[in-house]
């Protein structure tokens, strides 16, 4: 008997799925980049930069705009904000397309799929008239039948036919990226607060990690194994304890701890243990309106912030390498192991060198990058991993 024809929805799906990915990547490298380069708050204004679409060649055209009262126009900063913001709105197109797609085998799905984008779309403009209340209605009513939609649809939909269970995969990514959206709209009219700054990159790293899985369950490429279901524990246990360790990390980002053991690597200030305030270093809600440019914190707290980092950070890597093992002495998973070990050992490598060549520029986007490229693999595993039948 021949098997049941491929739908017509996946000819091209998962080449989208994978173009999707591989923006995404580049969005939240580049952001990475924005953010350690100084230039989250080169555009005050948003979504547009001084009141332009792209953004001002020079000082002399923004001298008449209300946010040049807000921060002076630095050029060679404005155009990394603004790119940056013009490559995640073309992410958030084509999430939407995937988004269509995917509900199209739903009953009135692509019709759920509009109204909810057009809700949001709508919202943009109010709130650049500065009527933020209604603009915040309009986007909460869309999020909220993305959310309603991704979990009706995802009732005992999770183990059918692909076509059937991207539907809730692609409603939940969209929602997702729209709030990316709006974190990063908060991340410049809040100034860099911290928990937003930590959020929007934990945000991006969500949206890449649904988008691999949306995009291994598109190709349908299983690896079967008779104990998948135990590799499936370990790496998701793994995944756990990536997911905090990006969280302090965008937590040491966002409050300028990343030099506040100096130059000192294993010791931190000439110490093993030096003084740290875990308390102060851990408020994640001090009020709004505060400018967190260079952060507000004193130096026990950021000790405290980056020693919890580095804890972590070893606890992550033994686990990985463990992992890794594990892999080894499956047949068929040594590529995998090879390449968990590759990166783990190298994300280290980075981690160290941020400390001891005071966070060059280049180092530091690559350790952002490195964590991608983790998430990567785990969620590749945790997609691909059955049990025979």
């Amino acid at each position: 008997m021949s098997s049941t024809p491929r739908p017509v929805l996946y000819r091209h799906f998962h080449r989208l799925a994978w173009l999707a990915v591989a923006l995404t990547l580049c969005v939240v490298v580049f952001g990475a980049f924005v953010r350690l380069s100084d230039a989250g708050l080169s555009c005050p204004d948003w979504p547009t930069c001084y009141g332009r679409a792209a953004w001002p060649q020079a000082s002399h055209d923004v001298s008449d705009h209300a946010a040049s009262a807000i921060r002076p126009f630095e050029t060679h900063k404005a155009w990394r904000e603004q790119v940056h913001r013009h490559l995640a709105a073309s992410l958030g197109v084509l999430v939407l397309i995937l988004a269509l797609l995917a509900a199209r085998q739903r009953r009135f799905g692509i019709a759920q799929i509009i109204i909810a984008a057009g809700l949001v779309a709508a919202a943009i403009p109010l709130y650049m008239r500065g009527e933020h209340s209604a603009a915040s209605v309009l986007a909460i009513l869309g999020e909220a039948i993305l959310l309603f939609a991704a979990l009706r649809w995802s009732r005992g939909e999770m183990a059918s036919a692909p076509v059937q269970a991207l539907a809730p995969i692609g409603a939940l990514t969209l929602s997702v990226i729209i709030f990316q959206a709006l974190l990063g709209m908060w991340t410049v009219t809040w100034l860099l607060k911290p928990i937003v700054v930590m959020g929007h990159l934990l945000g991006g790293l969500t949206t890449f990690a649904l988008l691999i899985w949306m995009a291994w369950r598109a190709t349908d490429r299983p690896i079967t194994l008779a104990d998948a279901g135990v590799l499936r524990r370990w790496t998701f246990v793994g995944l756990l304890l990536l997911a905090l360790q990006i969280a302090l990390g965008g937590w040491v980002s966002a409050n300028y701890a990343a030099l506040s053991c100096g130059l000192d690597f294993p010791k931190c200030v000439g110490k093993w243990w030096p003084p740290t305030d875990f308390r102060e270093g851990f408020v994640l809600w001090r009020g709004v309106g505060v400018d967190y440019e260079g952060g507000v914190l004193d130096g026990a707290s950021r000790i405290a912030i980056q020693m919890s980092h580095r804890i972590v950070a070893v606890l992550l890597a033994l686990y990985l390498l463990a992992l890794a093992w594990r892999l080894f002495r499956t047949p068929g998973m040594r590529s995998w192991a090879l390449t968990l070990v590759v990166l783990t050992v190298t994300q280290v490598t980075l981690g160290i060198l941020n400390v001891k060549l005071a966070l060059p520029l280049h180092v530091a986007v690559a350790h952002n990058a490195g964590a991608a490229l983790l998430l990567f693999t785990l969620v590749s595993l945790l997609a691909r991993l059955r049990r025979p039948g």
